[in-house]
């Protein structure tokens, strides 16, 4: 490091640059401990001398710890500032960093609005469920409005059966399946049809594995699932299915010789 008697022109003191750039001297001083930022000349009454050079680099490290790096990530970071491209790289950098930034702010403020939206259609207070529905919104879910339907003991059930990746393979394979049977209502496939029946052995098989086989729970379900007026696609979509499933699930359980819902029949 340069030694000069006085502060020659093109430098600056700590506190001139803590002044310029927004920041405390003590923020220059850590930064200089640490490593990250070292000043580039000193006076010989021992005076911290930065340059226009050294301003650029603490530009890279304050929008670094902006955008939520650590310390030790902007050491790793940091781009040698020798020449033109190096600049040039460092900026671009800064610039990706940021975009991504922008996409994560931009994905949490619909998250954000998304929760609003499902608190006032809940019309009650629930931190169990809004607590739910911000998990699910992390996740990516796009199913996480479901939640109000369920109550707290669904939802207890839900905790305990489902981790991130099975509760999502199984939305997954739910929904292709709710795809083929618009489909055969489409092709208007007759409910007592071998494809339609095997449809809702299907069906009825993923509505075991979600209750793990437990028939108390079919009532509390069956109140979740009834959609009269659709607030989405999905809903919109699964009150297709349920008008077409109905009267195939009859066929299906008079054939089995079975009532789910009741006694076993004779």
């Amino acid at each position: 490091m340069a030694k000069y008697r006085a502060i020659p022109e093109g430098f600056m003191t700590v506190g001139e640059v803590a002044k310029k750039m927004g920041v405390t001297v003590r923020t220059l001083q850590y930064y200089d401990k640490e490593g990250l930022l070292s000043p580039s000349a000193e006076s010989e009454g021992g005076r911290r001398l930065y340059t226009d050079k050294d301003l650029v680099a603490l530009h890279q490290i304050i929008s670094l710890k902006s955008l939520g790096f650590s310390l030790d990530d902007i050491k790793q970071r940091l781009i040698s500032l020798k020449t033109p491209a190096d600049v040039a790289n460092a900026l671009t950098e800064q610039a990706d960093d940021i975009r991504q930034k922008i996409g994560q702010l931009k994905d949490s403020l619909k998250a954000i609005e998304q929760l609003k939206t499902e608190v006032l259609q809940m019309q009650t207070v629930s931190f169990k469920k809004y607590a739910d529905i911000i998990v699910n919104l992390q996740m990516k879910n796009g199913f996480y409005y479901l939640i109000k339907r369920f109550d707290d003991d669904m939802l207890d059930h839900i905790r305990s059966q489902f981790d991130k990746e099975s509760s999502l393979d199984f939305m997954d394979r739910f929904n292709r399946l709710s795809d083929e049977i618009i489909q055969l209502k489409k092709e208007n496939v007759p409910p007592g049809s071998e494809k339609c029946q095997q449809a809702v052995k299907e069906y009825w098989g993923l509505i075991m594995e979600f209750t793990n086989g437990d028939m108390g729970m079919l009532p509390e379900l069956i109140k979740a699932g009834n959609i009269d007026t659709a607030t989405n696609a999905w809903e919109e979509r699964q009150k297709t299915v349920n008008s077409y499933l109905e009267p195939a699930l009859q066929i299906y359980f008079s054939k089995l010789g079975i009532n789910p819902f009741g006694e076993v029949e004779p």
